[in-house]
């Protein structure tokens, strides 16, 4: 990979350990409420589709309008904002997140919720980069498990706030909790402040003169294979609700597995980048991509219960990839660039998972579910000779 100055990244400094714990819980919190905003939304799917008189098809445009800006507009966004701090981006972020779900709160129709969520989408673009940048910058070379921390925040907020909307949906209509999530999230921004380190102090030097002989290509094998993994994530996902349901499992059932496999995932994201920095790269992706094929084909053989016994170490594979995949992308970032690396990886990732499920689910129409299923499997095992060419690219495999 070129880089033009290389002695000045050998110089490069990191600030004191309080100062990376200051950076990292920053990252995790406005993580937490970005993805919990996200998978919040879908507690509001079948309101909006009664009250708005909206079809199937609909209700995924509507759907389309935070996921797709989020999702498309993180390149565009790292880019216009690459001269700002990672601390004033999150806090921008997080204010525009927030200020599109008061958007929705207002009685503006049909509208005004598409605005606000337009807006909140543009919000939640910039998170994952920025956040991530700020990362690497606290930590350098030590980034792996942090980034894999910030991974595991996001899940823990998936849980969170999604779980506190079903709770509130009863008690009040839609539009008062949107703008109870919009205070919370200005709140954070306030919190961020004061929290996020204005200014990096340097401490100890990291090691940066050895650059990866990869170059782009590294990067770009990176990036497919954090498509081949969210892909399969995406895909096993569409299809474990039928599963359940084919071995007469109730719909109480299916949510139980889901939880299993979310806190199996939860686990996984949380501990598997530390499996990265003992095992290397290489290693642990083969382990992890070749213990979720195994274990998906498993889940088409055992009865419920084994299903269910077997939910919980799928997930921590089947999730626990993304953590190190995540902390690989500052050390392959072409021309050192981290902030934009890590806007191309996140829509990448963020574009297989939208498309990977269609994709699964045409084959399962014509050739039937146990076939889309083995497909995933199949899926997570082509990553296998992608992870052993990406090595040489690496400085540590």
């Amino acid at each position: 990979m070129p880089i033009s100055a290389p002695t000045e990244l050998a110089a490069r400094q990191i600030p004191c350990p309080q100062e990376q714990r200051r950076g990292l819980m920053a990252a995790c919190l406005a993580h937490a409420l970005h993805d919990g905003y996200t998978d919040g939304l879908y507690a509001f799917l079948p309101i909006w589709q009664s009250q708005f008189g909206l079809s199937y098809a609909g209700l995924a445009i509507v759907r389309a309008l935070y996921f797709g800006t989020m999702g498309g507009l993180q390149i565009p966004a790292d880019r216009l904002l690459s001269g700002v701090s990672p601390r004033n981006t999150l806090v921008l972020s997080t204010i525009i997140a927030a200020t599109g779900l008061a958007i929705m709160a207002i009685p503006m129709g049909f509208v005004g919720l598409c605005c606000g969520l337009v807006l909140a989408g543009i919000g939640s673009s910039i998170q994952h980069p920025r956040a991530s940048q700020l990362i690497t910058e606290c930590y350098g070379d030590a980034a792996r498990r942090p980034l894999s921390l910030y991974n595991f925040s996001g899940d823990l907020g998936k849980a969170i706030l999604p779980a506190l909307i079903a709770l509130l949906i009863p008690i009040f209509a839609w539009r008062p909790i949107t703008g109870m999530l919009a205070l919370l999230g200005l709140a954070l921004s306030l919190v961020l402040i004061e929290l996020t380190p204005r200014k990096i102090t340097p401490g100890a030097a990291i090691s940066l003169d050895q650059v990866p002989p990869g170059g782009h290509a590294g990067f770009m094998w990176l990036l497919a294979i954090g498509a081949f993994d969210t892909a399969t994530r995406m895909g096993y996902l569409l299809f474990l609700p039928f599963l359940i349901h084919s071995r007469e499992g109730s719909s109480a059932t299916v949510g139980i597995a889901l939880a299993l496999l979310f806190a199996g995932g939860a686990l996984g994201k949380a501990t598997c980048g530390w499996l990265g920095d003992h095992l290397g790269i290489v290693r642990s992706v083969v382990a992890t991509e070749t213990a979720t094929s195994l274990l998906i084909i498993a889940t088409l053989f055992t009865p419920l219960s084994g299903t269910l016994v077997l939910l919980p170490l799928l997930g921590i594979v089947l999730n626990g990839t993304s953590s190190v995949l995540y902390g690989t992308v500052p050390e392959l970032a072409p021309g050192g660039d981290t902030g934009r690396a890590f806007a191309v990886f996140y829509t990448g990732v963020i574009g297989a998972g939208g498309l990977a499920p269609i994709a699964y689910g045409i084959l399962a129409d014509h050739v039937g579910r146990t076939t889309g299923q083995l497909a995933t499997a199949a899926t997570a095992l082509l990553i296998v000779p992608m992870v052993l060419r990406l090595g040489p690219s690496m400085k540590a495999a």
